[in-house]
């Protein structure tokens, strides 16, 4: 039994960080777009930590924003507090991190979600997929309502046959006790899908008012005006601290005498949790050479008195939560609002997708967020525009969008999954990249905004002040090049006392600003613009001037990998019939099906000897294929 409920290009199911921008993306490109939640209160909730950014994950989001997504600008309209990371480090470490006010936060999204003129919102459970001939054509709800479309996105976060376990009290259910999605990871099961049990945690949120804040370090937000999209111009002033304190010999010594209650200990817990933010009973247990672990009192917004615990992340018993949380200066009376719990969700094993997220099994099914395996809302959100993007593309009859691993985070981080796997929650590091010079916080609009503009997200009027920064930016390299300081008394005096050696003769002022001391702003002294330089014009030219060498070096690998990136590998090739390739890389190789030799060298277990073989077998163009 069912009915006829309503034909769209892409429906999106679920959301969340993912569901968000995939349906924006999509509906932005001219697609009818249909988005299918369990609850409409809880789009774009953030049911754990509530902040954006920080290292690797802050670039993501400048990068979504260059692309036309929404998290940057998001973030920016409903944060409570904005930090620069790492700014004693060099530029490629550097990263924003925000806190949000979390029910600010999603309201905004749904706002805007509602005002989005191709997209509709609706709320309903989907149970199955609509499968003709091996392609998606819609979805069924609980209700029996048949949706038709020509994509599907699946989005479902935490919720596919989720699980809280809290001490030994376990029930169905997705995350902040939403009501879970059974039958659809069943459905994924009956259609041959691969799945993977993960886990994640949350801290307990404790009365802000019940906190002695005396015993702990304030940590404010800058006082510079800072946001993560390029389209900002009004910044939020009236900023919210958090506070620093640790967990003392006590807290550890609660912890160790529990631990027999700890369903991660007792075998309750049978889900993979992250490995880069463990619960605060694994680090205890790993790391117990270490007398305390720092915790940040974080505010989850302007209108609560909910304060989120960072860093005690737990699933023990509620009583043993409660001694835990007075055995820390400053929580000594602290009053408990929310447990921390664990919840235990379905992920699909990710080697099963292609480059653009579409399922290899189900063609016109696209997968994007923690349903792929990862953690985080910004890892989330880059899949979902990439997902929209391929959906919306593919239902209007427009070519793919693959980003590739110099191009953003996005593509370092959708490579490793779809051709690495991973078999635990996987975070985005700044060590994960290659080519981190070029993939940097400042640069993400000049990587990106051409592509976003392309596939009509960025508007004419955007792209066209991007085009004017980047006039600007090759203006004032030019000029610098070209103009010569000279070792005037006047101008040694003042290199003198930045610290730096005197001039035997007349430099370039790009030579100049290469020296350690100098900066653009020394250097501009010296060597004044006619006009005023707008300032993030001097930060590109400071930053691409300063490492040059670097980022030439990094500039070079990319050209060879993107000689291998061309080397496409033939659709349906048979790994059987090339001889010499060892099993371990034959099997590997069946399973990824790389595009291109460069996404095959990067499959572990598949040597460079096996590269070497295949790329004689590709040479030689006598190409078996398999029959479908």
């Amino acid at each position: 039994m069912g009915y006829e409920a309503g034909q769209y290009d892409v429906i999106v199911i679920g959301a969340g960080h993912a569901g968000v921008e995939a349906a924006l993306a999509s509906a932005r490109q001219g697609a009818k777009t249909l988005v299918l939640t369990i609850n409409l209160d809880m789009v774009a909730f953030m049911p754990c930590n509530p902040s954006v950014g920080g290292p690797a994950k802050g670039i993501v989001v400048r990068e979504i924003d260059a692309l036309g997504g929404e998290m940057a600008r998001n973030i920016d309209k409903t944060h409570i507090q904005m930090r620069m990371l790492n700014t004693g480090k060099g530029p490629a470490v550097r990263a924003l991190r925000a806190q949000a006010d979390k029910f600010q936060y999603q309201h905004e999204m749904k706002n805007t979600l509602e005002k989005e003129p191709n997209l509709t919102l609706l709320q309903g459970i989907a149970e199955r997929l609509i499968i003709e001939d091996g392609e998606c054509r819609g979805v069924v709800t609980q209700t029996g309502a048949h949706y038709r479309s020509k994509a599907v996105v699946l989005t479902t976060g935490t919720y596919l046959r989720g699980r809280i376990i809290l001490g030994d009290l376990s029930y169905s259910s997705g995350p902040n006790n939403q009501q879970p999605s059974i039958k659809l990871s069943e459905h994924l099961e009956e259609l041959g899908f691969d799945l993977v049990r993960f886990k994640t945690g949350t801290p307990p949120r404790v009365k802000g008012d019940s906190i002695d804040y005396s015993k702990t370090e304030i940590q404010p937000g800058d006082e510079v005006p800072r946001a993560f999209s390029y389209e900002t111009v009004e910044y939020i002033t009236d900023q919210l601290p958090c506070w620093l304190t640790y967990t003392s010999p006590e807290t550890h010594e609660i912890i160790d005498n529990n631990l027999h209650r700890s369903p991660m200990y007792s075998g309750m817990i049978k889900g993979t949790g992250p490995r880069y933010c463990p619960s605060i009973e694994d680090k205890v247990v790993r790391f117990n050479d270490k007398p305390r672990h720092q915790i940040f009192l974080e505010p989850e917004g302007r209108n609560t008195q909910e304060v989120y615990v960072q860093g005690l992340s737990t699933s023990l018993p509620e009583d043993v939560q409660q001694r835990m949380l007075s055995t820390i200066p400053g929580l000594e009376k602290v009053q408990m609002m929310r447990a921390g719990y664990a919840i235990e969700y379905d992920a699909i094993v990710p080697t099963q997708l292609w480059p653009t997220l579409e399922t290899k099994k189900i063609s016109n099914l696209f997968t994007a967020g923690q349903i792929n395996g990862t953690s985080g809302y910004e890892e989330a959100a880059g899949q979902g525009i990439m997902a929209g993007i391929n959906a919306g593309r593919k239902a209007l009859g427009r070519e793919e969008v693959i980003l590739s691993r110099s191009d953003a985070y996005i593509g370092v981080l959708i490579d490793d999954l779809v051709t690495k796997g991973t078999n635990e929650p996987y975070r985005l590091l700044t060590s994960r990249a290659e080519y981190r010079l070029l993939l940097r916080h400042d640069n993400a609009d000049l990587r990106l905004t051409e592509i976003g503009h392309r596939i009509g997200l960025i508007s004419d009027e955007r792209f066209q002040s991007f085009q004017t920064k980047k006039a600007a930016i090759e203006a004032e390299k030019k000029r610098l090049y070209s103009v010569i300081i000279k070792p005037s008394e006047e101008n040694q005096k003042y290199i003198r006392s930045l610290g730096g050696s005197e001039l035997k003769d007349g430099v370039r002022g790009t030579d100049l600003m290469k020296r350690p001391e100098m900066n653009y702003e020394s250097v501009t002294k010296l060597a004044p613009a006619e006009t005023q330089v707008a300032p993030e014009v001097a930060e590109q030219v400071e930053i691409q001037v300063k490492y040059e060498g670097y980022i030439e070096k990094s500039l070079q690998q990319v050209e060879k990998l993107k000689k291998m990136e061309n080397k496409k590998i033939p659709d349906r090739i048979d790994y059987d019939a090339i001889k010499g390739i060892a099993t371990e890389a034959r099997q590997k190789l069946k399973e990824v099906r790389p595009l291109s030799v460069a996404q095959a060298s990067r499959i572990s277990g598949v040597n460079p000897a096996d590269i070497s073989i295949l790329l004689v077998y590709l040479e030689q163009g006598r190409i078996a294929k398999v029959a479908e």
